[in-house]
Formats: C-alpha cells, structure tokens, sequence
C-alpha cells in the first residue's frame, strides 16, 4: 500500500517538537497500542518509592500541570534499571539533594514530596492528540534517539549526532551524551561550537528549501538535567539555544542559511499562503511545550493550532506533518528501549504522523527513533543521500550512521499513496477536557509562626471542577505524609483542627492536599510551622 514511490507525493515535511512525556504517560491506554501492562484494567507493573516503602502502580492523572522526573543520561540508566522499567520514583526522590531553584516552583514546592512520574492521561485530558491518533497515524514504539534530555535530542534531529567539539573541525568533536555545550548556563556563556554536519547542510547543497521555527520565550531545561528545575532562559530565533541549535552549526553559518531561522509567526503566514519549505523544524517556547510544570492544555492547543494552519492552507495535500515529544520527562514507560549505539535509543516518547496520505487510525509498531524522520527527508528530497562521514563530502567522527541502522523501521510504510489525499480534520484550538486546573495554599497560620495546644489551619482551594476534600499534611522528612487534620468548608476557607501535642515540639512543614471530583490532588507550598508546647 505503501509504496516507495509515492513518497514524492510529499513535497512538504513538517516536524513539531513538544517537550517531556513518554508514551505511556500520555497514550498508556489507546487502545491497539502497547500501553501499561494491565489485568482487568488493574496495572500489573510498579515503581518502588524509597520513602514510602511502597511500590506505586500507575495511575490516571488528570492535573494539568505535572512536575515530571530528572532526564539525564544517568536518570534514563536508573529508570530502565537493567530492563526492569522501575527507577522512576527513585530518581526523583534522589533529586532532592540536588537542589531546585524557585521556591514557588510547583517543582520545588510539591513534586520532590509527592512524584507524580507514574500518573497517565487519558484521552478526555488529551483529546485532541488523541482525535490525530484516531484518523492518522500513532506510532507507540517511538524512541528518543539518545539516552538523556533536550539539547542532545534536538541535536539528534538536526544531524543524527550530539558531539562536544573543541574547534571549527569537524575531526575536534567526540561523543557527548549529555553535554554537547559545556558551560551554557555560565556566565559569561560560552559560544556552543557544532563543527559536524547536519541535514541542513545536505538540503543546501541539494537546493531543498528548509526552514527552522522558533517560538519567542523562554526554555525550562536545566543545565544538569538530574535537577527537577532551574531557572529559564530565553530563546529566539537568533541565539542558540538548547531547543534552537541551528545558529551554532558551522554549516548554517558557512552555508549563510541563519535566516532560516524564524519566529514561528513565519510558520503560520507561511502555511497560509501555501509557500512552507520543503523541510521544517517547529518547536515551542517553554509555557507552549508541555515541559513541566508547563500546561499540558497549552501546549496541545499550541500543537493544534499549527496543524490547523498547515491544513487550512494550501499545502495540506502534500504535506507531512510528524510530532514527537523530545525525551521522556522522568515519567513511567514499561518498554526497555533497543541498544543501537553508545547514545541510545533512549526511552519511548509519544509520535505521531498526520497527513492526508496516512493510513487512517494505524498504529505503527515499527521501531523508531527521530532518525527516521532524517531517513524519510533523505529518501525524498535527497535521493536517499545519507548523514554518512564516507559518502557527504564532509566526514566526521560518529559513532553511527544512524539512518542506516538495521532496527530502524521506515516511515513510509505508515502512508497509502494509493488512496485520495483524504480531508482535513480541523479540531478546536481550546477543546473541552478532563484535565484539572487544581490549587491549594495555606492562608493561616502565617509562615514560621509558633504554635501549641490545638491550632486552627485554614487554606484555600479552587479547580475547575468541584473541591470534595481538603487535608493538611506534613510535607516532609521523616514524618512526611502524616494527617494532622481534615479540614471544612467554611466562608473563610477550608479550616481545620490540628493537636500539636501529637507531635514533640519542632519545626515542621506543612501543606494543605485538596481533592476534586475526579479523584485528582493537588498539594500547596509547604511552610515551616514552629511547634512548641512544652512547659519552661
């Protein structure tokens, strides 16, 4: 049905990044795929919580901010735990000690104490992705091409490779997992330096147009991907970045193809009036990624909306459009990823193709990785020219070519060139879902006030759908978790009773844990009380 040469039938490919989910967090249960491991819809896979001495099963998570885990190549290692799938509670709770900046941060302030790397969407949280999984195509064995986080898998698929160079030679850059510019959140910011080739620089030689979309704002990602949180940094179309490489690529430079790297308003005018490139990169500012604690409900209408500009334009007919999702996030996936290389593959990631020419509510079980996307880019512009130091004219030290390796499935065979381009199926920027927009705060007593005897606590609590339970916890060391009260509605706020005599006098921290209708929690910033009750 395929067929090799119908895919000349595409003359635009579209591929939009989000960031951080892993496939079962996100399609665990689409049905068809292989999704969580379960028994009469019970979980039959679990991660082991070092603090609680408990094992978690996965479990629908309808928040709309998540906090996620740590990324980094050591992270993916302990979260595959030799093939065990189970070190994704560990990694976060190993984090703790690393530190996080910004009190405030949802990251900060509640995901250290209650992980939330194994909860699962559903798709009334994500109906839209899954709308495009329904009537395109859903690819459930889509692997991160490398073992750790952002900057090396943008790398990935721009060129195939992350390396660390030490000059403008190609022959100065070795292997790098984990950190291809060292020093990025330096300051003064050392210049990252990308001397092999990429894609762009075979494009460019071939006269295939390209183009690389950013949106203005800022990327959350942490130089030390085993930290939970940092603080963000800005990006633009101009400056490198950890989601924008591009202008730090020798061959952009020499190339003198720079202004290819446009705002993402380009990529709406672009699509409107039918003149996309032949290739384009789009990728999201930090609020629009879905990177926690970023908005899963922004970042799908984000998606949605360029899907929609593509398919309410005259490109549609021949164009591809692909979504992945650039690593895993520290979030639960229960398939062991293959070992092609020293880079990867790393963990399972959501991916999706949407086209007019996609096989109608396939699930695509091939082994993936985002080198696929350079193989079908090559096969169609490029006559099947490869990323490959023995045959592009600009050799290079890789490790792999990894277009050529053999696990590597073929994205061709997710298309029916045969059938009628099939029509676009606009969905609704802002659709109504299942996803909870849950808050809670301590409103009394005040930060660091001592207390004795019995001691009201009051907090707030809103969400969109109603509040059923508010209860106030210790959140954190040894005691963490411990109920000190139930809490009532009252016109003030949510108010309970706490005996502090249950507790020796200290200095302890306590949260208030709302709960709504769907069965979600949400937890506030946790503040130091002082008990003190006993008698001088």
């Amino acid at each position: 049905m395929s067929g090799s040469g119908g895919i000349h039938k595409i003359k635009h490919v579209v591929m939009i990044s989000q960031e951080n989910r892993s496939f079962d967090s996100y399609f665990g249960t689409y049905p068809g795929a292989d999704g969580i491991p379960m028994s009469n819809g019970v979980p039959t896979v679990c991660s082991p919580d070092p603090t609680t001495g408990l094992c978690q099963q996965p479990y629908v998570d309808h928040a709309d901010v998540n906090g996620g885990g740590t990324h980094s190549g050591v992270a993916s290692t302990a979260d595959i735990n030799g093939g065990a799938m189970n070190g994704y509670i560990s990694q976060v709770r190993g984090a703790a000690s690393i530190g996080c900046i910004g009190f405030t941060n949802p990251a900060c302030a509640t995901f250290f104490a209650h992980p939330d790397v194994m909860g699962y969407h559903t798709g009334s949280d994500i109906p839209n992705y899954w709308s495009y999984a329904n009537n395109f195509v859903l690819q459930d064995h889509m692997f991160e091409p490398n073992a750790s986080w952002s900057l090396p898998s943008h790398l990935f698929q721009v060129s195939g490779w992350s390396a660390s160079c030490t000059q403008h030679v190609a022959s100065s850059c070795t292997n790098a997992l984990d950190d291809p510019w060292p020093g990025w959140l330096s300051t003064p910011q050392p210049a990252p330096v990308y001397a092999w080739t990429d894609l762009t620089y075979l494009l460019h030689r071939s006269h295939v147009s390209w183009g690389y979309y950013v949106t203005n704002g800022t990327e959350p990602d942490c130089e030390n991907p085993q930290a939970l949180s940092c603080l963000s940094v800005k990006q633009n179309p101009t400056t490198s970045s950890i989601w924008n490489p591009l202008p730090s690529f020798d061959t952009v430079q020499a190339d003198k193809q720079v202004g290819n790297i446009k705002s993402v308003s380009n990529f709406y005018s672009q699509a409107q009036s039918g003149t996309l490139p032949k290739v384009s990169w789009v990728v999201p500012s930090g609020d629009m990624s879905e990177h926690p604690p970023s908005q899963v409900s922004v970042g799908e209408s984000f998606v949605t909306s360029l899907v929609n500009a593509v398919m309410q334009g005259p490109d549609w007919q021949s164009t591809a459009i692909f979504v992945n999702w650039d690593d895993w996030g520290g979030f639960y996936d229960h398939v062991n990823p293959p070992t092609v290389d020293a880079n990867g593959y790393g963990l399972r990631v959501p991916g999706l193709l949407i086209s007019p020419y996609a096989r109608k509510g396939y699930i695509d079980h091939q082994t993936l990785s985002f080198d696929a996307y350079l193989k079908f880019i090559e096969d169609d512009f490029l006559k099947g020219a490869r990323l490959d130091p023995a045959t592009d004219g600009r050799p290079d030290p890789r490790p792999t070519v990894r277009e050529r390796v053999p696990a590597l499935g073929n994205l061709v065979n997710e298309f029916d060139f045969t059938q009628k381009p099939r029509p676009a199926v606009v969905l609704p920027v802002y659709p109504t879902t299942t996803l909870t927009e849950l808050s809670t705060a301590i409103t009394a007593p005040a930060p660091d006030a001592t207390v004795s005897g019995t001691t009201s606590l009051t907090a707030s609590a809103s969400d969109n759908v109603a509040i059923t339970k508010v209860e106030f916890r210790v959140a954190g060391g040894l005691l963490s978790d411990m109920l000190l009260a139930t809490a009532t509605a009252t016109p003030g706020g949510w108010v309970g009773q706490w005996d502090t005599t249950s507790l020796p006098d200290g200095t302890y921290a306590i949260e208030s844990a709302a709960y709504d209708a769907s069965g979600t929690v949400g937890y506030s910033v946790g503040q130091n009380i002082n008990v003190h009750n006993a008698v001088p």
